[in-house]
C-alpha cells in the first residue's frame, strides 16, 4: 500500500467489474450490511431528537474546523503539561519517520496495535516492516486481515468480505506463523474463533512494550485523546505496554469534554447499532503507576490543511468514521471495499480519499462516480456531510482540472506528487464552453417550435432502432454512440428512445 491507495489495484470501474462476479462475496456482504442497517433503525428509532443530535454534531465538527488552529495549539500545550508529547507530521512519510524512530528508540522490534485507520492510510506497518520492525494488529477484524494476508474492506468490519468458514481456515492456516496456533479441532463457531483469537493475542499482549493506537477524538480542552471499541482488545494495548503512540489526524479534535456527550451518542447508535460503546478508554498524558511511561502523540495533516480549503469539499472531514455510509449505499453493498482501491471505501471514501491525495491517479478519478447519487448515505450520516453534493464538486473537479492556485495533486503517503502518469493536462476550457453553448442553442431551437421537437422524436426513435442492441449492449439498450457522444455512452448504459413518442402515441390512441 502506498499513500492511502493500493498499490496495483485498478480503477473502480474494473474493480467493481470483478467483485460483482463473485458471489460469495455479495452474500457476505448483503447478509452484514443487512444486519447493521437493521440494528442502527431500531436504535435510532428510540430517540425522538435524533435530528436535533445530528444537528449538534455537525455544529461541533465546523465549528471546530473553523478555528483549528487555535484548537490545536491548545491540545498541544494541554498534552506537554500532562506529560505526553506531540509530534506534527506534514504527510505519511514523515508520520512513519517519526514513529519508527520512536520504536528504534526504545530498542524493541515488535509492537501491537489497536485498530486505526490513519496508520492505515499512511501505510505504518509497512514502514515498520522495513525497518525490522513486527506490527501486530490486535483488533479481531484486523487481525483476521492480517493473517490472511489480505486487505481491509469496510471502515468498522474491516474483514466484512469473509465469511465464518473462510475465517477459521485462515486461522487454522496462519495463525502459527506468528504466534500462538488455532487449536486442532477449532469450529467456526464465533465463540471458539473469538477463543482463539484471544489466546493468540494474549502472549502478544504480556510480551508487547510499545503500543500504537489512533484516536477517535482528541480533546483540546484536556489533551486527552479517546478510543471506542466493541471487544477491550484496544484497551489492553492502551494500558500494558511500557510505551504509547498514538498517530491521529488532525480533523478528529473537539474543543470540550462535554461535545463527548453528542458523539458518544450518535457514534455507537451509527456505527454497531448499540446504544453505547462497550469500552470507551480515554487518557490524558501519562501517570505515575498507571499505564504507559512514555506517551507521544503524532498529529497527521496529510492533505487534511488542503481540503480544509474547500468550502464544499471540507465538510468530509465531519467525518467520525461510523461507517453508516457505507451499510445503506446500494453501490458498496454489491461490490465492497475492495473495488474502491483505497484505504477509506464506500460512499465517505469516494470523497475523502480524492481530496487527501488528489486526482491525478486512475483510482482517484473514478472514485467520485462511484455513486449513484441516491442520497442515502446523506441521510444516515450522524454529522450531516452531504456526500452528494461533494461527489458533484469532485467530479467536475475530475472532468475540468485543478483551478489555478489549488494545491498539488499529491500521495497522503508518500510525500510525492501523487501519480506516475505524467502532469495533469491543461483542459481546454474555451472549446468545452463554446460546445456547451452551441448545445444549448440547438436544444433551444428544437424546443421552441412543437413540429421540430416533433421531428426530433421521429428522428430519435429511428436512430435508436437502428443502434439499440449493437455490439455489447444488452437488449433495450444503446451500444457505444458515434463522434463526441460516446463520452456519454462509454460511461453508463444509455436506454434506447422508445419506437413510439407520447406525442405520437396520443395522436393515434385520441383521434
Amino acid at each position: 500500500m502506498s499513500g492511502g491507495t493500493f498499490v496495483g489495484m485498478p480503477a473502480f470501474p474494473e474493480g467493481a467489474a470483478t467483485a460483482l462476479a463473485d458471489t460469495q462475496l455479495r452474500r457476505n456482504l448483503a447478509h452484514a450490511t443487512g444486519t447493521i442497517r437493521g440494528k442502527r433503525a431500531a436504535v435510532v428509532g428510540e430517540l425522538g431528537d435524533w435530528e436535533e443530535l445530528r444537528e449538534a454534531g455537525r455544529a461541533v465538527k465546523e465549528h471546530t474546523l473553523r478555528h483549528l488552529d487555535r484548537y490545536l495549539l491548545q491540545l498541544e500545550e494541554k498534552v506537554t503539561a500532562a506529560g505526553g508529547v506531540v509530534h506534527w507530521a506534514r504527510d505519511g512519510d514523515e508520520a512513519n519517520r517519526i514513529v519508527t524512530d520512536l520504536v528504534r528508540a526504545t530498542g524493541e522490534t515488535e509492537v501491537v496495535k489497536v485498530k486505526s485507520m490513519a496508520t492505515q492510510e499512511i501505510g505504518l506497518n509497512e514502514a515498520l516492516a522495513e525497518a525490522g520492525i513486527a506490527a501486530y494488529e490486535t483488533d479481531l477484524a484486523e487481525l483476521i486481515v492480517q493473517l490472511g494476508d489480505d486487505l481491509p474492506s469496510h471502515i468498522l468490519v474491516p474483514a466484512i468480505h469473509r465469511n465464518r468458514s473462510e475465517i477459521r481456515e485462515t486461522f487454522l492456516r496462519s495463525m502459527g506463523d506468528y504466534g500462538t496456533p488455532a487449536p486442532d479441532g477449532l469450529t467456526d463457531e464465533p465463540r471458539d474463533l473469538a477463543g482463539a483469537a484471544r489466546r493468540h493475542l494474549r502472549e502478544k499482549f504480556l510480551r508487547a512494550k510499545v503500543g500504537i493506537s489512533g484516536a477517535n477524538f482528541l480533546v483540546a480542552e484536556t489533551g486527552t485523546a479517546v478510543v471506542v471499541e466493541s471487544e477491550g482488545n484496544g484497551r489492553m494495548c492502551l494500558t500494558l505496554p511500557e510505551t504509547l503512540i498514538s498517530v491521529v489526524g488532525i480533523e478528529k479534535l473537539v474543543p470540550t469534554w462535554q461535545d463527548l456527550e453528542v458523539f458518544f451518542q450518535l457514534l455507537p447508535r451509527s456505527s454497531t447499532g448499540e446504544r453505547m460503546n462497550p469500552y470507551t478508554s480515554t487518557w490524558t498524558g501519562t501517570a505515575d503507576g498507571d499505564g504507559p511511561r512514555t506517551f507521544h502523540l503524532v498529529l497527521l495533516d496529510g492533505g487534511r490543511t488542503d481540503v480544509l480549503a474547500d468550502e464544499i469539499g471540507r465538510q468530509a472531514l465531519n467525518c467520525i468514521r461510523c461507517s453508516a455510509c457505507l451499510n445503506v449505499c446500494p453501490v458498496y453493498e454489491r461490490v465492497g471495499g475492495h473495488a474502491y482501491g483505497s484505504v477509506y471505501p464506500g460512499p465517505i471514501g469516494a470523497i475523502l480519499g480524492p481530496q487527501l491525495r488528489g486526482t491525478r491517479s486512475d483510482v482517484d478519478k473514478s472514485l467520485p462516480y462511484a455513486s449513484t447519487l441516491c442520497g442515502a448515505c446523506y441521510d444516515v450520516c450522524p454529522v450531516k456531510i452531504n456526500i452528494p453534493e461533494v461527489l458533484v464538486h469532485l467530479r467536475a473537479r475530475v472532468a475540468d482540472g485543478p483551478p489555478d492556485g489549488h494545491p498539488p495533486d499529491r500521495t497522503a503517503g508518500s510525500g510525492s506528487d501523487g501519480g506516475s502518469d505524467g502532469p495533469p493536462r491543461e483542459p481546454d476550457r474555451r472549446r468545452g464552453a463554446f460546445s456547451e453553448r452551441m448545445a444549448m442553442k440547438a436544444a433551444r431551437w428544437v424546443l421552441s417550435d412543437a413540429r421540430r421537437l416533433a421531428a426530433a422524436q421521429r428522428l430519435g426513435s429511428l436512430g435508436g432502432r437502428l443502434l439499440a442492441g449493437r455490439g455489447h449492449a444488452p437488449p433495450g439498450k444503446i451500444g457505444r454512440l458515434p463522434g463526441p457522444l460516446s463520452a456519454w455512452s462509454d460511461a453508463r448504459d444509455t436506454p434506447a428512445p422508445p419506437q413510439e413518442s407520447f406525442r405520437a402515441w396520443w395522436k393515434r390512441t385520441h383521434p
